[in-house]
């Protein structure tokens, strides 16, 4: 196992903050039943189904540290529309230390991202932010941007908060962006990460929670997403007859 270099130590629901339970967000399954989530790897996965909640929490983690819900580091103000919930206002996060870094990425807003990027290159003469993206993220593909984004600004003793990150990666990207995961993962950075990506949760030194099983810590093999893909792939004709007849 790798090193436990941790920057977060838990995350606690307020509970008794709370005046309503059947208002958004608290009145999803899992925010509802939710009251600590514990780190114990320097990797850890959340998975479920569309809706289980785990875009919720996991922007709710990234707004409550300074980080800006639509992607980037707490020194990104910009806001193209506001649709985080207020969860992050009800989480309390003990830490063990302070990263040297941090950064939010997630999928849904990284074209926002990457446009606030541009224009403090161009409208505010911040020129050396293309050192720490890779140059104008518009320029290249969705999932070359990513990449060039984790190449560049990704360091060690950094804590990287990641969403869906497989949406913009074809699986042999989603592979390289395995490898440097493990690599700054070996180099005392943390990952909270959002996913449904098999390649991703197969991560041998993760931990995954599944939100389909009320965010119980589970096994790669025991994750519904493996179970499906590995239907699919060993047997697409039956399972296209199944789903089309």
């Amino acid at each position: 196992m790798l090193e436990k270099n941790l920057f977060i130590k838990n995350v606690i629901l307020k509970r008794d903050k709370i005046d309503d339970f059947n208002k958004y967000p608290f009145n999803i399954d899992i925010i509802r039943n939710f009251e600590q989530l514990d780190f114990t790897a320097p990797v850890t996965f959340f998975v479920g189904e569309n809706g289980t909640g785990k875009s919720t929490l996991i922007e709710a983690i990234a707004v409550a540290l300074g980080l800006n819900a639509e992607g980037g580091t707490e020194n990104f103000y910009y806001s193209t529309k506001h649709t985080e919930s207020n969860l992050s206002d009800y989480l309390q996060i003990n830490t063990f230390d302070k990263p040297k870094t941090k950064f939010f990425l997630r999928a849904e807003s990284f074209y926002n991202f990457s446009t606030e990027v541009q224009r403090l290159v161009e409208e505010d003469g911040y020129k050396a932010l293309y050192d720490f993206y890779g140059g104008n993220l518009h320029s290249c593909s969705h999932g070359e941007s990513f990449i060039s984004l984790v190449q560049n600004r990704f360091s060690d003793h950094g804590l990287y908060i990641l969403d869906e990150p497989e949406a913009a990666l074809s699986p042999e990207r989603q592979m390289s962006l395995l490898c440097y995961i493990n690599e700054l993962a070996k180099n005392g950075s943390q990952f909270i990460i959002a996913t449904h990506s098999p390649i991703l949760i197969s991560y041998r030194e993760g931990v995954i929670y599944d939100f389909n099983q009320n965010m119980a810590k589970v096994n790669y093999k025991n994750t519904a997403i493996f179970d499906l893909y590995k239907k699919y792939i060993n047997n697409p004709e039956q399972m296209q007859h199944y789903l089309l007849d």
